[in-house]
């Protein structure tokens, strides 16, 4: 079996094994395909004098015709060299392509495989895992671990510092493709570049999920019953073009949620045992302001403040000219609520 184990697949991918020229990459995490791919492939084709450089092949095509492939990984590359292949797999069946070239590897090229997620022991995944001229390599969503050793690689690389509550505000924000990510970091990169270092609020700003962030902001505030704050982040919600029933949509949500954890409280946990517990997992930024609803709040009481939120809502979404108003003024009446609590 030619199953690469996780803990081997950067050494695995910096270095071409000759007697292993045909490389399968798949799994669900698409961006980190394409990316070891591109990787690959750039690697093996940079001591090639050919200057067609990759032959791409695309799956759906050559799945009528199996001995494409084949012909196409031994042809004789026009100026000498390694003939490197690129092959995207698509929805139709190119195991027979693969079972050929397998039966008879090129001794001069590189064959690079894209696929999605495959299920193992059976098709392409399994024919690969099962033949020694082969290396198949899965591509799952980054762990925190790979989180943090992508953004230090890009910021090392850009010679641009990063604070460490930035750092972590960053990690959660980026999510498990490998590509949206560098993508999300890059465009960081850029909007910081010129300053000292990278800061919480470079990545408030420009990183891609900014408006969960806002509303989180506004849920959050409102419910600890920080006016100010509060009020400030509707504002500036507002402005960047937020409708209000949005906004008073993700207030019912957190109202929800906070009951849930409530009554877990109230149920005999103690508050940071059921914020520890909450699914999905409760960014570390939001944690001191739950912990403050969560002790100003009982479940009946929020149980109540729901139905008046979805009255508002109701309302805002029978008048949009009407909407900001009757969403600033449930939150207030929200955060009131919190304080007298």
């Amino acid at each position: 079996m030619v199953a690469v184990r996780p803990a081997e697949v950067e050494a695995t991918l910096t270095r071409i094994d000759p007697l292993r020229p045909i490389l399968l990459l798949f799994g669900p995490d698409i961006g980190l395909v394409r990316e070891r791919a591109r990787a690959y492939l750039a690697r093996a084709a940079a001591n090639s004098t050919d200057p067609f450089g990759i032959t791409r092949l695309d799956g759906d095509e050559i799945s009528g015709d199996p001995g494409r492939l084949v012909d196409e990984a031994g042809t004789v590359a026009l100026f000498g060299g390694r003939r490197v292949v690129s092959l995207r797999v698509g929805a139709r069946n190119v195991v027979p392509a693969v079972e050929a070239l397998l039966a008879v590897p090129p001794t001069d090229a590189i064959v690079v495989i894209e696929a999605g997620d495959l299920k193992r022991g059976t098709g392409l995944r399994a024919l690969c895992e099962a033949s020694p001229h082969a290396l198949a390599i899965a591509c799952y969503a980054d762990t925190d671990r790979d989180l943090s050793r992508l953004i230090d690689t890009m910021t090392a690389e850009a010679g641009q510092p990063i604070d460490r509550d930035a750092r972590a505000e960053l990690m959660g924000l980026l999510g498990s493709d490998r590509l949206a990510s560098r993508g999300e970091i890059g465009k960081l990169l850029l909007y910081a570049a010129g300053e000292p270092r990278i800061t919480a609020e470079h990545v408030r700003a420009i990183v891609g999920d900014a408006s969960s962030l806002a509303l989180d902001e506004i849920v959050d505030s409102a419910f600890a019953g920080m006016n100010a704050e509060m009020s400030s982040a509707f504002v500036k919600a507002t402005q960047e073009g937020m409708r209000a029933d949005i906004v008073l949509g993700a207030v019912c949500r957190g109202a929800q949620a906070l009951h849930q954890l409530r009554l877990a409280v109230e149920a005999g946990a103690g508050v940071e045992r059921a914020m520890d517990a909450a699914r999905p997992a409760l960014h570390f930024r939001r944690k001191p302001l739950i912990e403050k609803a969560l002790r100003s709040w009982s479940a009946a009481r929020l149980q109540a403040a729901l139905l008046t939120l979805d009255d508002a809502l109701l309302a805002a979404r029978r008048s949009a000219a009407l909407g900001p108003a009757l969403a600033e003024r449930a939150l207030f009446q929200l955060a009131a609520a919190a304080r007298r609590g």
